[in-house]
């Protein structure tokens, strides 16, 4: 079991801590609900140092990740970031990634935790039709790479004290390489995996406790937390974003999980299973990915299964849990047609009971 640079810490705080992606990683710390709204409404920290980051660098690079990713490449420009997907050659989904653009020949990608490996073979599978080199062009650095996710309504505020280069108005989906917490050569990204706001900072390992501790002093004032794994799944899912494993997985398309947003089928774009899936665009899918919210009351949980008002099978559930905001079960899961419009009335089966939930429009949660 492999630890962080920031395990000490976690448990030192009291985490209880997990075996998770191959890692010893906090799940909790004062409880789910209370670091959930923590994050909401103040700014609370995760140790995301288990997420892989894949360099890809050289004059084929951009070429390679087009034609690996979903997304079109073309439209970044230095300092931005995409949300994208790995299609699997077979009509579903490798992994779900981000791609930074740091220029023209340079760029990172970062993957899943579980899928490192996975990922890391994908990558090297496909890399040679672009004179792309293993170890030299495309070289895995998730050992020496460590992550924090400082989310929150106030934590670009809180962070703001650790850098004379603004932050505070950046972008949303953009980086910068910066002198951060004395520590040189820091990526500072706006993203994050919660829609609470805030940023997720990546340094080499040996950088990690100097970066905890000062992140923390910084962000006492605005009553800044450790967030323990599974606050962030919660927080994921009250915004209806995918996790990889429960939503989509190698069974799933892009366009069964409703993200076509990501899946760009331009004249200049060759990309694995593009006329699969563009097929798919054109034809329309049997099933879709879709949000639900229980009227009933009831916890829904994965592979619940969803029935109409006769009784026949029409899903399956794929992510569910009680929303510590809106204090409703809530949840996603794959549909049949027929069952996609908002409001149309399901049913989820919990412990034998059919307990009634209606179809909604994600995101469940929208800050007030």
């Amino acid at each position: 079991m492999k630890n962080t640079p920031f395990t000490k810490f976690h448990e030192e705080a009291g985490a209880r801590m997990v075996p998770f992606a191959g890692y010893n990683m906090p799940v909790e710390y004062t409880g789910i609900n209370d670091e959930h709204i923590a994050v909401r409404k103040k700014v609370g920290v995760f140790d995301v140092s288990h997420m892989g980051e894949f360099w890809v660098t050289g004059p084929s690079a951009m070429d390679f990740i087009q034609y690996i990713t979903s997304n079109d490449v073309t439209v970044l420009s230095d300092g931005k970031v995409q949300y994208s997907c790995f299609p699997n050659g077979k009509g579903g989904i490798v992994d779900d990634l981000l791609v930074y653009r740091f220029n023209a020949e340079k760029y990172l990608l970062v993957v899943n935790a579980a899928n490192i490996e996975k990922d890391w073979n994908w990558c090297v599978k496909n890399s040679s039709r672009f004179g792309i080199v293993p170890g030299r062009d495309l070289i895995n650095a998730s050992n020496e790479t460590a992550q924090l996710a400082i989310q929150g309504p106030l934590a670009l505020k809180a962070m703001q004290k650790l850098t004379s280069v603004p932050v505070e108005d950046m972008e949303y989906y953009t980086f910068k390489v910066i002198e951060f917490a004395g520590i040189k050569d820091v990526i500072f990204s706006t993203s994050g995996y919660t829609g609470a706001g805030g940023c997720e900072i990546y340094i080499k390992n040996e950088d990690g406790p100097a970066l905890w501790k000062s992140v923390f002093e910084a962000g006492d004032e605005f009553g800044i937390r450790p967030i323990g794994l599974g606050a962030r799944d919660t927080l994921r899912l009250e915004m209806g974003f995918c996790l990889y494993g429960n939503d989509i997985t190698d069974d799933t398309s892009p366009i069964e999980a409703g993200l076509g947003w990501i899946t760009k089928f331009t004249d200049s774009k060759d990309f694995i299973d593009k006329t699969f899936l563009m097929k798919q665009k054109e034809e329309g899918v049997e099933r879709r990915l879709k949000g639900f919210i229980m009227i009933d009351r009831g916890i829904p949980r994965q592979h619940y299964e969803i029935v109409n008002v006769e009784g026949e099978i029409i899903g399956e559930v794929t992510s569910g849990t009680m929303s510590p905001m809106m204090k409703q079960g809530i949840g996603m899961a794959y549909l049949t047609k027929g069952y996609w419009k908002p409001d149309c009335e399901i049913f989820i089966r919990i412990r034998s009971k059919e307990l009634k939930a209606r179809v909604v429009n994600l995101p469940f949660y929208s800050k007030p």
